[in-house]
């Protein structure tokens, strides 16, 4: 529990107390995010330049006070969870620097601001910021930036640490340091930007952002594709990227969530299908024209059912208004939405189709698969009701082979959503006993006392993964 004192101390760096909040009903406000479990901080704080940052971080770092930083709170993986009480670093306030400079094709921004808000402002000046979570229109760029975000366009263009070059962090000991800067090759001594981007928080507040741009492509194509099995949909995959082709998106909707976006909102979605797959593809006009026709060989030759062109742009956002409906469709049979995203190499995506449906079975659970299929990025959901402890086991286990699965097939526990405090349990599966050493060595070398998001990553003895709000 933090003493008057602390409270008094903090008043004097942030000189409005209205972006200092105590009472009960503000702190439970930040007490979750979008995963599981409910964790009260003592202290909300809102700051709004990198001064009041380091000024606060001196404060915690001398009294060893926990201090959790925090976006939006849509994190899927509890990485801004205030699991130890403390101080929690409200950064969504601080979104006064938007700065898009087209000549040197970067976007200078503060924490706060809003990730689509970046790719909205760098279209106006002909140019896109390519990472685009399915949350980027409410999330911010710090907490993207914490978590190293992807989402579909992660196949052509990489995730948000390929497009960051420069960062202005404030240290676990309150000391301010620049990363990186405004230029795209940079290879002076350690890679310290590419450190921050990912480390959920852990190593440094990122306070701004130096990001690249890409110059906007002159036209996009869109095409569905419907395949009786899940396997001929996997194979189509492998043979469209073979083939030379690069799409910009290519995502999978299993049975299960085609029915429930059917049901939820009727779009003429082929219901029997085993699986559909979602083609993007974005450059020349002249060039995509000839791709597409490609592709949809490609598909049939993978033995497609059916094979649909988008021709006008209203044809394509109807294809694409599938898949951003999946999220609120497959919540309406049971309240609960264990979201994943194991990741495994391309050539294993027929494999892991086949040990999810083996898990559903075997655990009896409403297990459904969606996501970014081309680059093996699978979103393995499972919807249950949290209120039904028995099925909450079970749904433990399911997703603790999930995980089991992913890592024997050579892939990753995270592709996108970070480690948090769910994953933290699997570290040294993935990563083995000396690989996850090294890491807690950065950790203490950077945050000698732990003050920094401590309780994520690295697992408690004898953590386990628990899927309930205690």
């Amino acid at each position: 529990m933090i003493h008057d004192t602390i409270i008094q101390l903090l008043k004097e760096i942030i000189k409005d107390e209205k972006r200092i909040l105590t009472d009960k009903v503000d702190l439970y406000s930040y007490s979750y995010d979008s995963s599981f479990g409910v964790y009260l901080p003592d202290v909300v704080v809102q700051p709004k330049e990198t001064k009041e940052v380091a000024e606060m971080m001196k404060l915690a770092n001398k009294y060893e006070i926990p201090v959790y930083p925090r976006g939006q709170g849509t994190s899927l993986s509890g990485g801004p969870l205030p699991v130890k009480g403390g101080i929690v670093f409200d950064l969504s306030k601080w979104d006064n620097k938007l700065v898009i400079d087209a000549e040197d094709m970067v976007a200078v921004v503060s924490p706060g601001v809003i990730t689509a808000d970046i790719n909205n402002a760098a279209m106006e000046a002909g140019m896109i910021y390519p990472p685009d979570p399915s949350s980027s229109n409410v999330s911010t760029i710090g907490g993207n930036l914490a978590e190293n975000s992807g989402g579909p366009r992660g196949l052509k263009y990489g995730v948000t640490k390929d497009y960051v070059i420069g960062l202005e962090v404030v240290t676990p000991e309150g000391e301010v340091i620049r990363t990186g800067g405004r230029t795209v090759k940079n290879v002076t001594g350690y890679d310290l930007t590419k450190l921050i981007v990912g480390s959920e928080g852990t190593l440094g507040i990122i306070t701004e952002a130096i990001l690249r741009l890409f110059p906007k492509p002159q036209a996009t194509k869109t095409l569905m594709a419907v395949f009786d099995d899940i396997v001929d949909s996997g194979r189509a995959i492998t043979n469209i990227l073979s083939s030379g082709i690069l799409p910009s998106k290519l995502e999978i909707m299993d049975n299960a969530t085609i029915n429930a976006v059917e049901a939820y909102e009727p779009l003429g979605l082929p219901i029997e299908a085993e699986a559909l797959l979602l083609i993007e593809l974005d450059g020349h006009p002249a060039a995509i024209e000839d791709e597409i026709i490609r592709v949809q060989q490609v598909c049939e030759s993978s033995q497609a059912s059916e094979v649909r062109v988008a021709n006008t742009v209203e044809e394509a956002n109807e294809l694409w208004k599938a898949r951003k409906l999946v999220s609120p469709a497959i919540v309406r049979e049971k309240p609960t939405k264990i979201s994943e995203d194991a990741t495994i190499p391309r050539s294993k995506i027929p494999e892991m189709f086949k040990r999810l449906k083996e898990i559903r079975e075997k655990y009896h659970i409403h297990l459904v698969v969606f996501g970014h299929a081309g680059d093996g990025n699978l979103h393995p959901n499972i919807i249950a009701d949290q209120r039904d402890q028995e099925e909450m086991r079970r749904v433990e286990k399911a997703v603790e082979e999930i995980f089991e699965a992913a890592i024997e097939l050579g892939g990753t526990l995270s592709g996108e959503h970070g480690i948090g405090t769910l994953k933290a349990p699997f570290m040294e599966m993935e990563l083995g006993e000396i690989g996850l050493d090294m890491m807690k060595r950065i950790k203490e070398s950077w945050d000698p006392k732990n003050v920094l998001n401590p309780g994520k990553i690295f697992p408690e003895p004898g953590q386990r993964l628990v899927l309930t709000n205690g």
